[in-house]
């Protein structure tokens, strides 16, 4: 890979947030960076120098033509790609039984098929390239779940499995692969203003209380996104980056936990588990 000067990046998500975060530090890293977003004009007015390393571009990451193109422009612009990074998130609370179909399934087109329009689209440049790191953005609800959270979590762990499975696949060519797990970071993320709730309300689960609880959070939130930008860029360093790489101290002890429960869980049953084996 280039090395940390000449890396050039391609960011979805990049206007706010972690996004912008890592956008930032990129740019300041002295790396070169096509910055995708619904809005690049709020992009623009936070990003002040640099001006000449970063290609601003439009981008509906769930249109898989726009990404085509994005990609070609980026490619076009800066005759390489070194690293993505699959930021941008959808978040949306609702009880599963609460939840019709668009509303999934806007979840997972861009929590998850976005993801695998990008890498399907990068992986020729990589692989031609001989050298590259894809950097997905899961979530602490990638490993664990609570309820209301259920499609956002539906799609963080997916995005786990395919990930562990690229990293398997492109190896050979040179490719690395990290699986981004924060847990609460100071974003809007948890902000009402951004927050998508289920339309359907069933009394019973009160989503409004779960609603308030999630964003009684908002700027109260563990984690630093410029800290998180600065260890972003010292992996994309690494000659073997981490698969996995929880995100503040709230994710990774979490994420113990859950694991130190499964054992448990899995020790219990052992004998119904291994019952099923013809002998």
């Amino acid at each position: 890979m280039n090395t940390q000067k000449e890396n050039v990046w391609f960011i979805t998500g990049a206007s706010q947030g972690m996004g912008l975060a890592i956008t930032r530090a990129a740019l300041e890293s002295g790396g070169k960076v096509i910055a995708t977003s619904r809005n690049t004009d709020a992009l623009l007015e936070k990003i002040v120098n640099h001006r000449d390393n970063i290609l601003p571009l439009t981008l509906d990451i769930t249109n898989e033509k726009d990404v085509q193109k994005a990609i070609s422009k980026g490619v076009e612009h800066f005759g390489r790609i070194d690293i993505v990074i699959n930021n941008a998130g959808y978040n949306l609370l609702g009880n599963i039984e609460e939840l019709n179909d668009f509303e999934f399934r806007k979840t997972m087109d861009v929590n998850l098929f976005a993801v695998t329009h990008i890498i399907r689209n990068v992986l020729p440049v990589m692989c031609k390239q001989k050298s590259g790191h894809i950097i997905n953005t899961a979530s602490i609800m990638g490993y664990m779940s609570y309820p209301g959270n259920g499609s956002y979590s539906a799609s963080k762990y997916a995005v786990i499995g395919l990930s562990e499975a690229l990293a398997q696949e492109v190896s050979p060519f040179g490719i690395k692969v990290t699986i981004l797990a924060p847990g609460t970071f100071r974003t809007n993320f948890m902000s009402e203003d951004s927050l998508n709730v289920a339309k359907n309300k069933i009394d019973v689960y009160n989503l409004e209380e779960q609603t308030a609880q999630f964003t009684r959070f908002d700027g109260k939130q563990l984690g630093d996104p410029e800290k998180l930008a600065e260890v972003v860029l010292k992996i994309t360093e690494m000659a073997i980056p981490p698969l996995h790489l929880p995100l503040g101290s709230d994710s990774y002890h979490a994420i113990l936990e859950i694991r130190k429960n499964e054992k448990k869980e899995m020790e219990k049953w052992k004998s119904l588990s291994l019952s099923t084996d013809f002998k």
